[in-house]
């Protein structure tokens, strides 16, 4: 599968027009769950962006299932298949590339169950649009008056450990680093950021903001607190059947220790560019 995102183009066949925001949305083994009218009546209503929906190599019949959404709304929907899995990070970071390539003003990802509703994304684009010195939003399911927020008690319990432990690695008190839902400009920074593959699979999420970080010792960015916004969710629904196993809680500590000694670890940042295609080389 070829990584640059000029070859990703090639992968789609004919003129297809980017709109303004882009949203990426990772799929595995989705056969079963892929809530596939609900996904149509989101788009249909959420009357913004453009979809892409990377098949990260599965195994089963995610492929055509993908295919056909994407047929029932050929101008907004895209298939990026990936030759092999290579976990969500990658699939990510791939569509990403891709969009940035093709000029998206706004780039994000989104988890394929819609735990969070595509109607939010306007919320995330209007706190862009509030707030010109921000480079990413992302989305915060924080349990407030009024907001639906319905979660499994035992996964927030262990979250609520593993945030802790993310808040001390990356020396920011950030809440939930790990809903699927996020959305950033299509900037040098923010290019510079997804450039390179990620160490991890699935604390990607931990890393953009360890990049960001380490940019922003040498002031190439502002401090974290300037241009990243944390915004609490009006509704998140927990939907059963995650890949998420108890012993990813586990791994998790490992791979934390891993971005702070390869990510936060370097003291010498490195240049931003035009290109997407700029290089970001964790420290050996």
């Amino acid at each position: 599968m070829p990584d640059e995102p000029d070859s990703l183009a090639r992968l789609f066949q004919g003129n297809y027009p980017m709109r303004r925001s882009t949203l990426i949305i990772p799929c595995f083994n989705e056969e079963s769950r892929f809530p596939v009218e609900p996904f149509l009546q989101s788009v249909h209503e959420s009357h913004g962006p453009d979809l892409i929906l990377v098949d990260d190599g599965s195994r089963d019949g995610t492929r055509s299932v993908l295919n056909r959404v994407a047929e029932q709304c050929p101008t907004r929907i895209q298939v990026l298949p990936l030759s092999r899995n290579q976990g969500k990070a990658e699939a990510v970071r791939q569509g990403c590339l891709w969009a940035f390539s093709r000029g998206a003003e706004t780039v994000g990802y989104w988890d394929a169950d819609l735990a969070t509703p595509l109607s939010e994304l306007t919320r995330f684009r209007e706190a862009l649009n509030r707030q010109p010195s921000l480079e990413l939003v992302i989305g915060s399911r924080i349990p407030l008056l009024g907001h639906a927020i319905h979660k499994d008690p035992l996964r927030h319990g262990m979250g609520r450990i593993i945030a802790g432990s993310i808040a001390w690695v990356l020396g920011h008190g950030v809440y939930d680093t790990q809903c699927g839902a996020k959305l950033f400009r299509n900037s040098p920074a923010m290019r510079a950021v997804f450039a390179m593959p990620f160490l991890t699979r699935w604390l990607f999420d931990v890393e953009i903001l360890a990049r960001l970080i380490v940019m922003s010792r040498t002031k190439l960015v502002p401090s974290l607190e300037k241009i990243v916004l944390e915004l609490p969710l009006l509704r998140w629904d927990h939907i059963g059947g995650s890949k998420v196993k108890p012993s990813d809680f586990f791994k998790a500590f490992v791979d934390l220790a891993r971005i702070h000694k390869h990510t936060l670890g370097q003291h010498a940042a490195f240049p931003i560019s035009e290109s997407p295609s700029i290089g970001w080389r964790p420290a050996a």
